[in-house]
C-alpha cells in the first residue's frame, strides 16, 4: 500500500471513529415537585420564546465527542408548572398575541443565556453536571419592564445509579429543579409581585409556615441528587 493511500485510509477509520465517539440524549418532560408555597391572588400572562419548543444544545467536548443534547420541550412544561404553582390564574400567549388587550397584572418573558453540561471524562469524575442560566423578564400591565435578573441553575447526576445518558438528563431536571427554587425565593424575598398586583387584593407572600419550611421545601426542589 502505498503512502498516499495509508493516509486516505488512516484519515477515513479516524474520522469513522470519531463519529461514533458521541452521544444523543432527549430530555422528556420534566415533573417538579408542588413546592410549600401559597400561590399568589394574580392572574399573569407568560410569553414562551420560539425555542422553548424545541430546544437543541449541541457541544464537541474534548475536541472530539460530538454530544447533541435535545431539550424538547421540557422549558416550555417547565416553566408552565412553575408559574401555575405561583399564581391564580396563568395564560400562556400564543405566537402574535398582545398581553395589553389582557385584564392581567403581569407578563412574564423567561428565555435560556447558557447552557452547558461536563461529562466525566471532562471532570476525571462519576458524574454528569448540567448548568441552565435562564433570564426572567418581567413586565407591570402597563409594558414597563421592571425586571430583568439572570437566574443560574446547577444540576448533578452519578453515573453509578444510572448510566450514561439517563444520568446525563437527571442532571439536566435537577438544573432545572433548582431554577424554580432560586426563582420562587427571589421573586418572593423582592416582594415584585406584591407591588405588582391590584391594590385592592391582599397579596401573601409566596412562602407559607415559617422561613425554615420555606428553606426546606426550596431545598427539596434543587439541583444535586442524594
Amino acid at each position: 500500500m502505498t503512502s498516499r493511500l495509508r493516509s486516505l485510509f488512516f484519515g477515513f477509520a479516524l474520522a469513522t471513529f470519531l463519529a461514533g465517539c458521541g452521544a444523543n440524549v432527549r430530555l422528556e418532560p420534566p415533573t417538579i415537585p408542588e413546592p410549600l408555597i401559597n400561590s399568589l391572588p394574580m392572574t399573569v400572562a407568560v410569553r414562551l420564546p420560539e425555542n422553548f419548543d424545541h430546544y437543541v444544545h449541541q457541544e464537541e467536548v474534548l475536541g472530539r465527542e460530538e454530544w447533541t443534547i435535545d431539550l424538547g420541550a421540557s422549558n416550555a412544561v417547565f416553566f408552565t408548572q412553575l408559574f401555575k404553582y405561583m399564581f391564580d390564574e396563568v395564560i400562556v400567549l400564543e405566537p402574535g398575541a398582545n398581553p395589553t388587550d389582557m385584564a392581567i397584572d403581569a407578563l412574564i418573558e423567561p428565555s435560556i443565556d447558557a447552557f452547558e453540561f461536563s461529562v466525566p471524562n471532562q471532570t476525571k469524575t462519576d458524574s454528569f453536571a448540567v448548568w441552565i442560566r435562564y433570564r426572567i423578564r418581567v413586565f407591570d400591565r402597563d409594558g414597563d419592564l421592571v425586571l430583568d435578573a439572570p437566574v443560574s441553575a446547577y444540576g448533578k447526576s452519578l453515573t453509578t445509579a444510572l448510566g450514561g445518558d439517563a444520568a446525563l438528563q437527571r442532571a439536566a431536571v435537577l438544573a432545572m429543579r433548582d431554577a424554580a427554587a432560586l426563582m420562587i425565593m427571589k421573586f418572593d424575598e423582592q416582594t415584585l409581585f406584591t407591588s405588582l398586583a391590584d391594590p385592592s387584593v391582599q397579596v401573601p407572600s409566596l412562602a407559607t409556615g415559617s422561613d425554615e419550611e420555606a428553606a426546606v421545601s426550596a431545598t427539596a426542589l434543587g439541583g444535586k441528587d442524594e
